[in-house]
Parts: structure tokens; sequence; C-alpha cells
């Protein structure tokens, strides 16, 4: 049977440098970029006057969130996605090597790490969190971006003009979701979360940049899992929804909530 015409995968080597056994993955870099870029603006926000944190504050700030995108991240994709195979081979939970990341477990995982670190400061916990958000976007286009060199994630079958052969895919061309992802929970969140933060003086008003967060990446992941394949192993959830839909409910419910908090206040 043949292939089914459309674009070709760029085929990308996951690896970007190679030196003997030692290999630096795409994928390791993008969550470097993400924090660094991120970090970077944090502390631009910072100089301007617009964040309420000083500039040394969030350089040690940024250990704290890297560790919660990281033991969360992991964590999360442990326990949402595949408890029934990390339970039994708990000793394969550390490798993260092997890859298996959730952004839901991360944003749990950067939240604890922001109150742990708010407290610790006597800080606005609201405070840290709406600078962070603000900055989130960044890491979630790279870690998108790394998802599609790394030819994984992709979407459901398609006929669309731009439909691409992802290696392992089968013989049908699909959804490139990854760059969906990438330009809306990304490129375009970030935009929003700007004009909002430099436009709108947002981070004056605890909670609003955070809420405006949650409900814009909410509203944005659950539009993209239309489009985006289900994992093999969980398929469909509660009818047609998917586990990245149902994770998105209580990040809107949460995120109209914040909003509506910061409004009145």
């Amino acid at each position: 049977m043949e292939t089914l015409a459309a674009l070709a995968f760029p085929a990308i080597d996951p690896v970007a440098v190679q030196i003997g056994p030692f290999a630096i993955r795409w994928y390791a870099l993008a969550y470097i970029a993400g924090l660094m870029l991120g970090w970077h603006y944090v502390k631009r926000l910072a100089r301007r006057g617009l964040s309420t944190l000083d500039e040394a504050t969030v350089d040690d700030l940024l250990v704290w969130v890297a560790l919660g995108v990281i033991l969360g991240g992991r964590l999360g994709y442990v326990l949402f996605y595949r408890p029934g195979y990390y339970l039994p081979n708990a000793h394969e939970i550390l490798m993260v090597w092997r890859g298996g990341m959730a952004f839901h477990g991360g944003l749990l995982g950067v939240a604890v790490a922001m109150v742990w670190f708010a407290r610790r400061r006597s800080l606005s916990a609201l405070a840290v969190a709406d600078t962070v958000a603000a900055a989130i976007p960044i890491g979630l286009f790279f870690g998108r971006i790394a998802n599609f060199v790394n030819g994984e994630l992709w979407g459901r079958i398609s006929n669309a003009p731009w439909a691409m052969h992802f290696p392992g895919a089968g013989l049908f061309p699909r959804h490139p979701s990854q760059l969906y992802e990438a330009l809306l929970e990304g490129l375009l969140l970030f935009v929003l979360l700007a004009w909002l933060v430099h436009r709108r003086g947002a981070l004056a008003k605890p909670g609003l940049v955070t809420g405006a967060f949650l409900v814009g990446y909410g509203l944005a992941r659950g539009f993209v899992e239309f489009f985006r394949q289900p994992d093999e192993h969980l398929g469909f959830l509660a009818g047609s929804l998917t586990m990245g839909q149902l994770l998105c409910l209580p990040m809107l419910v949460i995120g109209a909530w914040l909003i509506l908090r910061a409004r009145r206040a």
C-alpha cells in the first residue's frame, strides 16, 4: 500500500552535538533556552519596574523554577499518563533521558516551587506567580519545537496541504500539531501576556497575569487536542475528550476565578 502524498518530515537528528558517548539533544537545549530566555525576560520586567520582584530575587527564583519544571514534569508524566507502567518499574522514573515529560505536571511543580519560595522570602505568592507566568510561553514555544524535531506527539490523520508523514506514525499524513501548539501556546500566548503586562499594567493586579495564562493555555491546548493524536495507551477518555483536555478543565476554572478576583480588587 502506498503512502498518501504529503509534506516530507524534515528528519532533523534529535542529537544536536555528540562527542563520543556524550550527547546533547535538541530537547535538552529547548529546556535550557526556555529557562534562560524566560529568566532574561523576567529580569527585564524587574529592571523596568513592571514586576514587584527585584533582579536578585529573580536570579534566586530561577533555580526553584528549573527544579519545579523538571521534577514536576517527570512526575506528572508518570502519574497522569503512565502510572501502570512506572509503578512496578519505579527505578525507571529517574531515567528522564528516555523521554516522558508532562506540561501539567511541570506546571504543578513550578506552582509548588513558587509558593515555597514566596513563603521563605515573605513575598506574595501571586506576585511571584504572575511574574513567572508572563515568561512561561517562551519555554512552551521551544518545547513544542523540540517535540517536532523529535518527531513525537504528532497529530491526527489529515488531508490538509501541510499534513506530514511522521516517522513511526504509519502510512497516512498527519497534522503537525506540535507546531500548532508552538504558535498558540507559545508565540500567541506570549504576545497576549506581554500586552497585558506592558500596556495594561497587569502585574499591578495580583493574579491577573496568572489567570490569563491559565485560561489562555487551557483554551489553546484544548483546541489543539482536537488535532493531536491521543496517547496510544490512553486513547479517548470521558467520551471524545483526551487526557490533555481533561487536565485543562481545572486550569480554566482556576484561571477564570483569578481574573475575576483581580478585576474586583
